[in-house]
């Protein structure tokens, strides 16, 4: 993977960009300071993009390529639309990350290093810069979770037409005829005497 310092003209932010509705929670200078803290990433085919148990600071936004993610060595989600938003969570919760990123094809991603967007623009001195970076994330966090609604609840229709189109065959619980034991016998070798 090759990363290179992002150069843009102010102003005119590449098409890419203009497709992620959540950046339309910066004003254009705001956007100017994020893109001019991001690098650009030339991955190939294998390349990590996230590790998982890492901790890092970026966002980044694919802008061209197919990348998938994957929770130990199972893929379980694919990154496939020019202008998606990946790895938002580290600017919230500064954990672990809980997956990888893997370039499937070549592909270039925008990183946005969010430590460094604090170091120029200090909370305290731009408290407007920080509401609209969080609103960013919530932006995308609710777009994120819109899209898992919706996908349960298809998956939940699925669910209910299969089990209408085979029932799971009732089981009928079977008497299982009790075994009759032989009398024990008395330590003096004769047979009990059975009571009636």
């Amino acid at each position: 993977m090759k990363e290179f310092a992002y150069i843009h003209d102010e102003k005119q932010n590449p098409s890419p960009l203009r497709a992620v509705p959540a950046l339309a929670s910066f004003s254009d200078d705001q956007l100017d300071d994020v893109l001019n803290s991001s690098s650009l990433l030339q991955c190939e085919p294998g390349d990590h993009i996230i590790k998982e148990g890492s901790i890092d600071s970026r966002i980044y936004v694919l802008l061209s390529g197919e990348l998938e993610v994957r929770v130990g060595s199972k893929k379980v989600a694919a990154i496939t639309r020019i202008g998606e938003v990946f790895g938002e969570l580290a600017l919230v919760n500064h954990d672990k990350r809980l997956a990888s990123v893997i370039a499937s094809t070549k592909a270039v991603c925008l990183a946005v290093d969010q430590k460094f967007l604090q170091d120029i623009h200090p909370r305290e001195e731009d408290p407007d810069f920080h509401a609209a970076l969080y609103e960013f994330v919530a932006r995308l966090v609710v777009r994120k979770l819109e899209a898992t609604s919706r996908r349960l609840a298809e998956v939940e229709k699925e669910l209910k037409l299969l089990r209408e189109s085979h029932p799971v065959a009732e089981i009928k619980a079977v008497a299982v005829p009790k075994l009759k034991r032989p009398a024990k016998r008395a330590a003096t070798g004769r047979k009990p005497v059975r009571r009636r």
